[in-house]
C-alpha cells in the first residue's frame, strides 16, 4: 500500500511544478532581453548603412519616435520616409549604372547599457561613424555620439518607441548628458 501513496505524492508534486515551470520558461532573463535588445541595435545600424528600410522599420514600433539630427519623426511612416534619405537608402540612385564601386559609412555601436522593466526597457549606446568616401584614400572617423532608447516588447519581440539621437559633432552636442550619467562639471567650482 506505500507504493501507491509515494506514486500518487511524486504525481501529484510533478503536477504542482509544471505552472512553476511554464511561467519561468514563459519569462525571458534579463541576458536573453539584453542579447534581444543588443540584436535589434545592431541589425537596426547594419541596415541603416545597407539601405534596407524594410528591417529598419522592422525594428520600431507602430507610434515610435525618432529624435536626431534631421529632427522630430512621429510613426513608422515618418521614420520611414527620413530614413529612406539617409545613410545607404541615401547613395540608391546617385550611382552611375556603369559603378563597381561606392562610398560607404559604417555606423558601429558600443557599450550598450540596458535597463529591463518587464516589457519595456532602456537603453543607452555609444556609437560612431567611419567613412570611405574621403580624398585621401584612407578611412576617416565621420562623427560619434550616443544613443537613448525606449524600447517596449510586442508580441514577445522588442521594438524602439522613441531613440534619441545624439550626434556629439553636430548641432546637439552638449556640455553633459543626464541621460549617460553626467552631471553639469560646473558645479562645484
Amino acid at each position: 500500500m506505500k507504493r501507491p501513496n509515494i506514486l500518487l505524492a511524486a504525481g501529484a508534486l510533478a503536477l504542482a511544478t509544471l505552472p512553476v515551470q511554464a511561467m519561468a520558461q514563459s519569462q525571458p532573463s534579463y541576458a536573453e532581453d539584453r542579447a534581444e535588445i543588443v540584436n535589434l541595435s545592431n541589425h537596426y545600424m547594419v541596415a541603416v548603412d545597407a539601405g534596407d528600410i524594410d528591417t529598419v522599420i522592422a525594428t520600431w514600433a507602430e507610434d515610435g519616435v525618432l529624435d536626431w539630427v534631421g529632427g522630430i519623426e512621429h510613426g513608422r511612416d515618418e521614420i520611414e520616409a527620413a530614413m529612406s534619405r539617409f545613410g545607404g537608402a541615401g547613395i540608391m540612385g546617385t550611382l552611375p549604372a556603369d559603378a563597381t564601386e561606392r562610398p560607404r559609412t559604417r555606423h558601429q555601436i558600443i557599450n550598450h547599457v540596458i535597463e529591463v522593466n518587464g516589457d519595456s526597457a532602456t537603453s543607452f549606446a555609444y556609437w560612431f561613424a567611419m567613412t570611405n568616401r574621403t580624398t585621401h584614400g584612407q578611412v576617416e572617423l565621420l562623427y560619434m555620439g550616443h544613443y537613448e532608447d525606449e524600447l517596449r516588447r510586442e508580441n514577445g519581440e522588442w521594438k524602439f518607441t522613441k531613440r534619441t539621437v545624439y550626434n556629439e559633432s553636430m548641432h546637439n552636442k552638449s556640455l553633459f548628458y543626464p541621460g549617460l550619467g553626467e552631471s553639469d562639471p560646473r558645479q562645484g567650482q
